[in-house]
């Protein structure tokens, strides 16, 4: 599998690629901004996207939802309870900047723990509320890779103080779906460096001595 990070937009967000170079197809994920670099980064890589994958429905994780599915007629996934967001400007925050954003209707409502399949590519759906009401991270069981939006940064976690957001709730759904990951899953965030759970449960100061979750 290849991944590729496309660091978009004013919040330098970080949008995925990620595909399987012997089958050719792949998915994107939080397509934040810049449709255009992503469009011409997937053509650059050589993959067929088959699927946008949105881990929460914050304006800069969808900026340019609407021009890169309309690109490839692509089917689009989102946390089930999270799909208000994509239409509602004063949900996804991009009410309070120069241009809100209201993007298309998802295809489909991801449920927790639940096994999708994209082509060759298989992503378990942690269900991690509290960086907004319904988000989500993908997990590749297989190659250890864990997209986990906003959920968790290195050396720190989301912010909770916009709608839909509660400290209590990220805190706990990073213990019970992230913390009880192996150490050596690879953790790649909406924003920043990636990181590994391991280094997350014994550096990052909101993680520090909570207990792994069976």
């Amino acid at each position: 599998m290849k991944v590729e990070m496309l660091v978009v937009g004013p919040f330098e967000e970080n949008s995925y690629l990620y595909w399987d170079e012997k089958t050719g197809k792949g998915v994107i994920l939080d397509p934040g901004a810049q449709a255009d670099k992503i469009i011409a980064t997937v053509e650059e890589c050589g993959f067929e996207p088959v699927a946008i994958l949105l881990t929460h429905g914050h304006g800069d994780h969808i900026g340019a939802l609407a021009e890169v599915q309309k690109n490839w007629n692509l089917p689009v996934y989102i946390g089930h309870g999270e799909e208000g967001l994509l239409a509602d400007p004063k949900l996804n925050g991009s009410a309070m900047f120069e241009y809100p954003i209201i993007a298309p209707k998802p295809d489909f409502l991801v449920e927790d723990e639940n096994l999708y399949r994209f082509n060759s590519i298989e992503l378990r759906v942690l269900s991690t509320p509290g960086h907004t009401v319904a988000g989500v991270c993908y997990l590749d069981e297989r190659q250890g890779i864990l997209f986990c939006g906003d959920t968790l940064f290195q050396g720190s976690i989301g912010r909770t103080d916009l709608a839909g957001g509660s400290y209590d709730t990220l805190i706990n759904s990073i213990q019970k779906k992230i913390l009880r990951l192996p150490d050596n899953i690879v953790c790649l965030p909406g924003h920043g460096p990636g990181t590994t759970v391991g280094a997350e449960r014994t550096g990052n100061p909101f993680l520090i001595g909570k207990q792994r979750f069976a």
